[in-house]
């Protein structure tokens, strides 16, 4: 293509270097897409005649049906996805396959395409999320009243429902959801047009360009237009947040997983077992879902690095923008895949999640509360009085609720048998009612409302 301005052809080194074809031919429906609504254009403005516009859109659906059963090619001549659809149009509609780059450049070209895949990978990814909170609802349904401990700092604080513990989760998957709808909403506008940095001179036609490939209108400056990659940057930006949500979850997984805790039982099918250590049943899914969360995280500092220093508008640099991003978001959809499974299959442990809770005075907090409550304590002065009586069942090798009413009765007069009443993990749970609370009552509430959100209620 560079046979006008230069006299030889590039060094082999300089043609890998700058080819991109081996990435971006993942944009080949993209491209077909962007130029089909281009030269549709052209046609409706009288820029190209009827007849080319038509031998041109035949042809680039006869480059599209090839390509869906052999893929583009791996000619690095051909540089980039743009330049192989072109050449590939010219062997089959001939020499009137030029026209169809009139009034555009690889410049606004390349960023349409990238904003449709883009576009395309946050509704994807908005499916994977959207299955994994469907996953996590069922699941805090069905586990309403199971007893777990709570924890602050890995250390047992107080007693919660596991489906309260899985609902939280739900709930930073519905903000991440949210994040890519903002993303998509403001990428959802078309730089076709913008040409090479400039616009162009020709009466094209951006905003039927624009409606035809479903973007809410055209870019408004052609130098940012072409030079723009926030939108990309965005992208990563909700996908580094999710990933750290699916790390957290996996981590909790890896965690339960072990002996020591025991809260959960992973299905053979995301286990795998030792080579040397036949009784080992590893949480490889869930640590790899665990270990794709800093490979995205690298995606989005990779991308914001090779911005953060270009001048307007377009450089090569920016050649650079898809495979960090492309990468990104395949780990992100295996990993949303593999948590739902893992979800959605696993087998809690409530007898094992019961016994922990029962342990580590994690009812301490309700014994303070009833001194408040019940006999008019400064919560300052209960909490004092609590920690006596900790101490006081440490000493004993006993649990809170298994402390003798005068043992308690000695370390402060006011506490009377109703006590009692609050010092099970199943009382605890039960009365926290306030809003968002982890009691069964609410947990209930949670689940019916989050089934509304996904419209999956009955």
């Amino acid at each position: 293509m560079w046979g006008g301005r230069f006299s030889e052809g590039p060094d082999a080194v300089m043609r890998a270097i700058n080819a991109s074809l081996p990435f971006d031919k993942r944009l080949w429906r993209q491209d077909i897409a962007g130029s089909q609504a281009h030269v549709a254009m052209l046609g409706a403005q009288g820029i190209l005649s009827v007849a080319d516009a038509k031998t041109i859109s035949d042809g680039l659906a006869a480059v599209a049906a090839e390509y869906e059963v052999d893929g583009p090619p791996d000619d690095l001549s051909l540089e980039d996805i743009h330049m192989a659809t072109e050449a590939r149009l010219a062997e089959l509609i001939g020499p009137v396959a030029g026209r169809l780059h009139t009034a555009r450049s690889r410049n606004d070209q390349v960023a349409t395409d990238f904003r449709l895949w883009v576009r395309d990978a946050i509704d994807q990814t908005d499916a994977g999320l959207r299955a994994l909170q469907e996953a996590l609802v069922g699941r805090a349904d069905e586990h309403a009243e199971t007893v777990m401990p709570g924890f602050t700092h890995l250390q047992s604080a107080q007693p919660v429902t596991l489906g309260h513990h899985l609902m939280a989760y739900f709930e930073m998957f519905a903000r991440d959801r949210s994040r890519f709808a903002d993303a998509r909403a403001r990428l959802n506008r078309s730089p076709l047009g913008a040409a090479a940095l400039a616009g162009t001179g020709f009466a094209i036609d951006r905003a039927a360009t624009a409606a035809a490939m479903g973007f809410d209108g055209p870019t408004s400056n052609s130098l940012d237009s072409v030079s723009d990659r926030d939108f990309a940057i965005e992208y990563l930006t909700a996908a580094a947040q999710a990933s750290l949500h699916l790390s957290r979850l996996a981590e909790e997984f890896v965690i339960w997983a072990s002996q020591p805790f025991g809260f959960i039982a992973l299905p053979d099918q995301w286990s795998t077992g030792s080579s040397i250590m036949p009784q080992k049943r590893n949480p490889d899914a869930a640590e790899l879902v665990r270990g794709h969360s800093g490979r995205i995280i690298g995606c989005l500092t990779a991308l914001m690095v090779t911005m953060k220093g270009l001048p307007l508008a377009y450089s090569k640099d920016m050649q650079d923008d898809k495979p960090p991003v492309f990468e990104a978001h395949d780990l992100l959809e295996l990993s949303l895949a593999a948590m739902a499974g893992m979800v959605g299959s696993v087998t809690f442990r409530a007898d094992r999640m019961r016994a922990l809770a029962e342990s580590g005075f994690a009812t301490a907090t309700d014994l303070a509360d009833w001194l408040v409550r019940e006999a008019d304590v400064p919560f300052r002065e209960a909490h004092h009085i609590t920690g006596r009586a900790v101490k006081a069942a440490e000493d004993r090798a006993c649990g809170l609720a298994d402390l003798p009413l005068d043992v308690l009765q000695e370390i402060d007069a006011r506490i009377d048998e109703r006590v009692f009443g609050v010092l099970t993990v199943d009382a605890s749970v039960a009365s926290r009612t306030s809003h968002g609370g982890t009691a069964p009552v609410r947990v209930r509430e949670a689940v019916a409302a989050a089934r509304v959100s996904l419209g999956t209620h009955t």
